[in-house]
């Protein structure tokens, strides 16, 4: 009831009528994905599992929401000058792709340890790719002169108001009906968002070690005051669970899900969550399938 308070008594960074606003602005250029159930899964898990599909969207992931949302809201004067961003994937992609659509240059910088598939993702939608080391200094440091040398729009990957995933869920999931239980998940490897909610305020961890490379990024001030609020609970899962989720997800609904994208499944599945006192009030659990970009070679050698 707390956090219900919260919503109606707090600005945060988004609410559910921009929400509403960037659904119309952006159903011109995605894709309303599907939603899929699984016999063989609700059996496993013990509940009624709905998958919302975004590895089928536009650059295979959600990202493609935000990003349309974002370069789609600046002026023609703005967007002239184009766009930059900083990004390990699908984010990258997903701009590039908004900047084609609207036809502007997308500057993108990427870190060297970026995976292969989610760079071709880039190069395909014609985006400019800008090199960085494999640190948020680097990307930031780049990204800023890349700004400062072209003019662009620094379009953030993970900390804009237009666009973000467990933040916008849980505002429009809350404003719905605000006894919806809103879980998040993040790998072990870089669980910022568990380590804030514990302590009540927010930490950036300086190295992050996961498969789940779309999950590398930290909070933001803009995504955290929601998290911190209103997100009921994250699970932490390790490397073995996010990879027996990405498996089950190719075996029985026969989904190339990335590891970011199979974390949801994996959290649902976990030991850890079966032994919190909500799991036996939870029936129908949707989960968001949130990107398919593969890298398979890495896939390959992770189920080895």
């Amino acid at each position: 009831m707390e956090g219900v308070n919260q919503l109606k008594n707090k600005k945060y960074a988004a609410d559910i009528d921009s929400i509403k606003g960037a659904h119309t602005r952006i159903s011109p250029f995605i894709h309303k994905t599907p939603v899929l159930s699984s016999t063989s899964l609700n059996s496993i898990s013990g509940k009624q599992l709905f998958f919302k599909c975004e590895c089928f969207q536009k650059g295979g992931a959600f990202k493609i929401r935000g990003a349309s949302n974002a370069i789609f809201s600046l002026e023609d004067d703005q967007a002239a000058k184009g766009v930059v961003t900083h990004s390990s994937g699908n984010h990258a992609a997903a701009i590039s792709l908004a900047a084609k659509l609207r036809g502007i240059p997308a500057y993108v910088v990427i870190p060297k340890n970026a995976p292969a598939c989610k760079v071709e993702n880039v190069r395909r939608y014609g985006g400019q790719v800008i090199w960085s080391e494999a640190t948020m200094q680097s990307r930031e440091s780049t990204a800023t002169a890349v700004q400062q040398r072209t003019g662009a729009n620094l379009i953030h990957p993970f900390n804009d108001k237009r666009g973000g995933l467990i933040s916008g869920v849980t505002l429009a999931a809350k404003s719905i009906n605000p006894s919806i239980r809103v879980l998040a998940a993040e790998p072990m490897g870089a669980d910022d968002a568990a380590r804030s909610k514990l302590s009540g305020r927010l930490i950036t961890l300086s190295d992050t070690n996961t498969i789940a490379d779309g999950l590398r990024a930290s909070l933001g001030d803009l995504t955290w005051p929601v998290v911190r609020d209103l997100v009921d609970d994250i699970v932490v899962l390790d490397e073995n669970e996010i990879i027996k989720a990405m498996r089950l997800c190719y075996e029985i609904l026969k989904l190339a899900v990335e590891p970011s994208g199979a974390i949801g499944l994996a959290a649902i599945l976990s030991d850890q969550c079966k032994q919190k006192p909500y799991w036996k009030d939870m029936r129908k659990i949707a989960i968001v399938l949130s990107g398919g970009n593969v890298d398979l070679g890495v896939l390959w050698e992770s189920l080895k």
